[in-house]
């Protein structure tokens, strides 16, 4: 057996710097959230929350497409790396990059004309003033798509590289500008969920253009973009992007579909809940951070593993991987659980919202501890190795059983029982995905334990 691919200071150099990627990604959204609630007289409290929580829950389906080909991009190039076919990985992260700016295209062209049967056949049941700054805000978030696809593959390309340091500098000066930006157009200007709208457009598009400069230097970095002027079509290469890339893509936006879809019967139960909803979701984000990063870091660990044929050490660093997420998961919950009743004033939001996010956030940091990482992290494990349609079909399955039907019928059941506070039955929606996390965390152990994952092939 050859000595370790990935030393302790390589997984501390992958790693630290995701997960300060990870906090720096998640204040987007969150700044756009209070920094828009804070302009609001008290008659409007929770109308603009409630209308960017909306909207950022359909976005994550479109941007799960974009993370899917990233995925699928990251893996073939870090087999090859592995294999030390340097000029093959050259060749599929062009491929990778002209997929996302290809889909983030055809994204706008399809949801710009048609962003009002869109937004009205998921979220019907929302306030009219909601609706109105969802139509707004979606627009400018539409058009940043592309330049997000290529921020995400050239980020996912310097991970597969084992240099998550180039995407934590563009993702600061990504972060920065956008809080700035939110500043001049909301406080300045008073644009409201526009000006929270053009500065994310903004800022992603800063941070396509760097990562685009950072990565066509030519013999600085193991894979760098040649000639991304002139699109390339090769068809083997794309096929084993798409091998990951398609079930990944499958799984990431039918999970979120059914996530909409638990969003829009949720719309019912009024603005106090879809604000307290968002205001949650901000919080709790938070605290999934570690798990995000070593989710991310895995693909590329694993992949050179597999691509040097050290199936041994793939599984070795998936068990420590799992081992660091669960600790990491730890600290982050009882980090968040302590600041909940300070954060949640943070969000203008009313006394009633903030009341209810609180005890949503307290369970599911309980929840967090002990069954996200197996759910999230695990999958990004075995993906890796390329065993993404068994992700795909664990995950789905695991969505419509639990996620949507067991959200539904325990939300109904609570408005039944209590009909004089609506909003209780939020607690059903997320009770239904603690019930998610759990089914699928324990079919993605199992694999992990069978070694099955280990025999599957990508390049």
């Amino acid at each position: 057996m050859e000595k370790n691919l990935f030393t302790k200071q390589d997984l501390r150099r992958l790693i630290f710097p995701l997960v300060a990627e990870q906090f720096l990604a998640m204040t987007i959204g969150a700044c756009d959230a209070v920094m828009v609630s804070s302009i609001l007289v008290d008659g409007e409290k929770g109308i603009a929350v409630s209308a960017v929580s909306l909207i950022d829950q359909l976005a994550q389906l479109f941007i799960q497409l974009f993370a899917a080909f990233a995925t699928g991009g990251a893996v073939v190039a870090s087999q090859y790396l592995g294999r030390h076919s340097d000029d093959m990985a050259r060749k599929a992260a062009k491929q990778l990059l002209n997929i996302c700016v290809f889909i983030g295209v055809v994204l706008i062209a399809v949801c710009l004309p048609l962003r009002f049967v869109i937004l009205n056949f998921l979220f019907g049941g929302a306030d009219e003033k909601v609706m109105s700054n969802a139509l707004t805000y979606f627009i400018w978030i539409l058009f940043s798509f592309p330049l997000l696809g290529v921020y995400n593959s050239s980020a996912a390309l310097c991970r597969s590289m084992g240099n998550s340091k180039i995407s934590l500098k563009v993702s600061f000066v990504m972060n920065l500008i956008n809080i700035v930006g939110n500043a001049i157009l909301i406080y300045g200007f008073q644009m409201g969920v526009s000006g929270a709208g053009i500065s994310t457009l903004v800022s992603r598009f800063v941070a396509a253009v760097c990562m685009i400069v950072i990565l066509h230097q030519k013999g600085k970095w193991t894979i760098y973009l040649e000639r991304i002027w002139k699109p390339e079509i090769n068809m083997p290469l794309i096929k084993k992007i798409l091998k990951v890339a398609v079930p990944s893509g499958i799984e990431n936006s039918v999970f979120h579909i059914g996530k909409t879809l638990v969003y829009s019967f949720m719309s019912g139960f009024g603005t106090v809940a879809i604000a307290a909803n968002g205001v949650s979701n901000t919080i709790a984000s938070f605290s999934n951070i570690p798990g995000n990063a070593i989710g991310l870091a895995s693909v590329t660990v694993v992949g050179q593993c597999i691509g040097a044929d050290e199936k041994g050490q793939a599984k070795s660093y998936g068990k420590k991987l799992m081992k660091e997420s669960y600790l990491g998961m730890f600290v982050t919950a009882a980090i968040v659980s302590v600041a909940t009743p300070l954060l949640v004033r943070l969000f203008n939001v009313g006394a009633e919202a903030q009341l209810l996010a609180k005890y949503v956030v307290w369970s599911c940091m309980a929840a967090n501890v002990l069954f996200w990482p197996m759910s999230f992290v695990m999958p990004n494990i075995l993906r890796g190795a390329g065993d993404a349609k068994f992700t795909m079909v664990v995950s789905n399955i695991s969505m419509w059983l639990f996620r949507v039907l067991s959200s539904y019928l325990i939300a109904k059941y609570l408005m039944h029982r209590f009909p004089e506070n609506t909003a209780f039955a939020l607690f059903g929606v997320w009770i239904g995905m603690y019930i998610d996390w759990i089914f699928r965390g324990l079919f993605f152990g199992l694999r992990f334990h069978k070694n099955r994952w280990l025999e599957q092939k990508v390049i």
